[in-house]
């Protein structure tokens, strides 16, 4: 099973702030800290964050790259 199939199984196609955050072992506060600032995590995950209405959202395919990345590092 691969980490995208993991994360559509347990979170959906898009993930809360709250799942993103607790992927990355951060708060849902430090996540949002994070993408306001210009570093590079934040230029990693940006390319998956989708906003609904007010809702900011993450998606799957992405965050399991960047997870997938960080394991082979």
């Amino acid at each position: 099973m691969t980490t995208e199939e993991i994360l559509i199984q347990r979170y959906g196609v898009l993930l809360s702030l709250r799942d993103c955050a607790e992927l990355f072992c951060r708060s849902a506060e430090g996540l949002r800290v994070t993408l306001a600032g210009n570093n590079e995590f934040a230029n990693r995950i940006r390319p998956a964050k989708v906003k609904i209405g007010r809702r900011v959202l993450f998606k799957a395919s992405v965050i399991s790259q960047i997870l997938d990345d960080a394991q082979g590092q």
